[in-house]
């Protein structure tokens, strides 16, 4: 059947994957469509496209998520079809259900299968009658906070909450004890509700140390259905997936793991025929690794995932690979596959990583900034979807995934060696990343051995060591730092330490990870000569603009932000060295003073920026040391600010909704000890 494609096809989405999906519709010669925010103005999906349409503000509720605005793009750029991406609206049965009204293609499942499988509550009453395992829990619409704790003792402890509208992992608590559960919910809640304006949630029996198997499936209007292969994604971080694989390595390495993967995607296609599934869907098992025969269903994704390079990666049809856009457009546009289950094979090893904006060092907290530097590594069965460009602004909107890189190769072992030298070849300055930490984890011996779980990362954690900006690389600051100082044609104005008699050396005082540090510099024409707690470094530009530093080849990348922080990176690792104001100079001697004293600083401020979304003080209140006063959200996160001691809190105005910057004092915590004395004080004067 040789049905004709479309003409125009709107991405309802950004980033990566709406860069992926342009470049698909592109080679098949279909007219693309952007949409953006005023946040994504300059993003590299705008460029990307053949037209780009605003559809408002930087809050994802406000441009992504408006269905209105999207119908209106289509209709004022006259495109037939959607592609929804991942995220967002993708699993929106009111969207699909809109677009059809309007008599635009969703390029996804239908109505009914979104409704039945797009919602984890129903999906999973569906399959139970379909005779397929489900893990022990309650999964009823509706339930309430009271209805919820009531009957967590019969699910069992520990158990898992998870949102029924959600994906990615957001809004999913583990709970250990009754005592921790009421939080909580009600933090599963605020997160389900601002990620998915959905706050409906349910309980699960916590499955310890489980594997995470995915299996891709494809089908047509026509009722044919077929699945390729599964994916591995059981190293996860607070339930979001962080690297991903194909084959699993858990069926690679049993000698029966070729039935399970034949059972498995039997259960894949059952599960995707019974709601008359139509496009691209992934259905995911939990997988004991004890026992891996057995194996429960946890939910199906009405829509592409972010892993599913790696399935294009690997699985082979006659031969030839893949392209899941390419069908996903094909099929909506009334294509039949042209291919059955026995033509489908799997070659070689994909493994995926995805680059987040965060600080892994930090508890992960997002990184916001504006994008200075970009090198993306390039090198043969290397693959990297990217929505990365040089200026590029990181806001703390969206989720913080800005690339991911995928690597092939004959086996596992290929596949991981080459993914770790491209993650050595990537330079991202501007804003910190995650690729030091995805190399510290390709590099455990668990993770090489294939010996995987969705806790793994959380045990491991606390071996991983993170580098921080080394003598070397506080002394190139220290040198390009007082060579960049503008300087006047007077000698007076030259700003090289020359004076009667010796040469007076400049001190500056740099911020590096938090600490203040203090070396000073003696210029010499081009020269630096850096003094670092009493180790000299000397500073010399090479004929090639390159740097050496005591006679050594210094081959960091770097860049300065206009704030004055020196942005640097070497073999994946990035960090920043910043010249502190005056002001920050006197804030930090008057804090230091404040600790000698053997007191705190009663400032509680945000460590990044973001939006508050919960108040749970009020302005007066007595508050207990760990106790919660606010949260704030960035880029998906939720950040508690707790007190830092006995006391009374006073807030500074902020209301749910407001915007604050990082280092912004959001309350302040009067000690009790400082209230005991004051009421002293005061009896006495009386």
């Amino acid at each position: 059947m040789n049905t004709k494609l479309f003409d125009t096809v709107l991405v309802a989405n950004r980033g990566e994957i709406a860069v992926r999906i342009i470049r698909s519709l592109r080679t098949l010669g279909i007219r693309s469509v952007a949409v953006y925010s005023d946040a994504d103005a300059g993003a590299l999906h705008v460029s990307e496209a053949d037209k780009a349409v605003r559809i408002g503000p930087g809050p994802a509720n406000q441009s992504y998520l408006s269905i209105d605005a999207i119908l209106k793009a289509c209709k004022d750029t006259g495109a037939q079809a959607v592609h929804p991406g991942y995220g967002f609206l993708s699993e929106n049965v009111d969207f699909a259900r809109a677009l059809e009204d309007a008599g635009i293609k969703f390029i996804g499942p239908s109505v009914k299968s979104i409704n039945l499988m797009g919602d984890k509550i129903r999906s999973k009453n569906h399959v139970v009658a379909h005779q397929v395992p489900v893990v022990p829990g309650i999964a009823e619409p509706g339930l309430s906070d009271e209805q919820l704790l009531a009957a967590a003792g019969q699910v069992g402890y520990p158990l898992l909450i998870k949102p029924s509208a959600g994906g990615g992992g957001k809004g999913m608590f583990a709970v250990e004890t009754p005592e921790q559960l009421p939080e909580a919910l009600a933090s599963a809640r605020r997160t389900a509700r601002s990620a998915f304006g959905d706050d409906t949630l349910f309980l699960e029996r916590l499955v310890r140390n489980p594997r995470h198997i995915e299996v891709q499936v494809l089908a047509d209007q026509f009722g044919h259905t077929v699945h390729l292969g599964e994916r591995e994604c059981s190293l996860q971080r607070r339930h979001q997936k962080v690297i991903e694989e194909a084959p699993a390595p858990l069926l690679e390495n049993l000698e029966h793991g070729a039935q399970i993967r034949e059972r498995i995607g039997a259960a894949a296609v059952a599960a995707a025929a019974s709601v008359d599934y139509v496009g691209a869907g992934t259905v995911e098992f939990l997988v004991s690794d004890e026992n891996p025969d057995e194996f429960f269903f946890m939910e199906m994704n009405t829509r592409l995932q972010v892993e599913h390079p790696v399935t294009e990666q690997v699985v082979r049809v006659d031969g030839q690979k893949l392209d899941l856009v390419d069908w996903q457009v094909r099929i909506a546009a009334g294509q039949p596959l042209d291919f059955e289950q026995h033509q489908v094979s799997l070659q070689g090893h994909a493994i995926e990583a995805r680059l987040y904006a965060e600080d892994p060092s930090a508890g992960f907290l997002p990184s916001i900034g504006t994008v200075l530097k970009v090198i993306e590594p390039i090198g043969e069965h290397l693959r990297v979807d990217s929505s990365l460009r040089d200026g590029l602004e990181v806001s703390a909107h969206y989720d913080p995934m800005l690339a991911k890189l995928i690597a092939w190769g004959d086996d596992r072992s290929v596949a991981l060696g080459r993914l770790d030298r491209a993650l050595s070849q990537t330079v991202v300055l501007g804003v910190l990343t995650n690729v030091e930490y995805l190399r510290l984890l390709l590099a455990d011996v668990d993770v090489a051995a294939g010996r995987l779980d969705t806790n793994l990362i959380e045990r491991k954690m606390q071996e991983f060591a993170f580098r921080t900006p080394s003598a070397r690389e506080l002394a190139l600051a220290a040198h390009l730092e007082v060579n960049r100082r503008p300087t006047s044609g007077s000698p007076w104005g030259q700003g090289d330490g020359w004076r009667l008699g010796s040469r007076l050396a400049t001190q500056l005082h740099f911020e590096v990870n938090g600490e203040q540090l203090q070396p000073s510099v003696q210029r010499t024409g081009d020269q630096s000569t850096v003094n670092i707690s009493g180790e000299e470094y000397v500073v010399q530009p090479l004929g090639d603009n390159g740097l050496s530093i005591n006679g050594e080849r210094f081959s960091s990348h770097h860049a300065f932000a206009t704030d004055g922080t020196l942005w640097l990176n070497e073999d994946g690792w990035s960090g920043w060295v910043r010249r502190l104001t005056r002001q920050e100079i006197l804030e930090a001697k008057l804090a230091t003073l404040a600790k000698e004293s053997g007191t705190f600083s009663p400032h509680i401020e945000s460590p990044m920026p973001g939006t508050v979304i919960s108040v749970q003080v009020s302005d007066g209140e007595q508050v207990s040391a760990g106790q919660l006063l606010l949260s704030i959200e960035a880029m998906k996160m939720e950040h508690q600010l707790l007190s830092p001691a006995d006391g009374t809190v006073r807030l500074t105005g902020l209301t749910v909704g407001d915007l604050v910057k990082a280092k912004q004092v959001v309350a302040t915590v009067e000690p009790a000890e400082v209230e005991h004395e004051t009421t002293i004080n005061q009896e006495q004067n009386a």
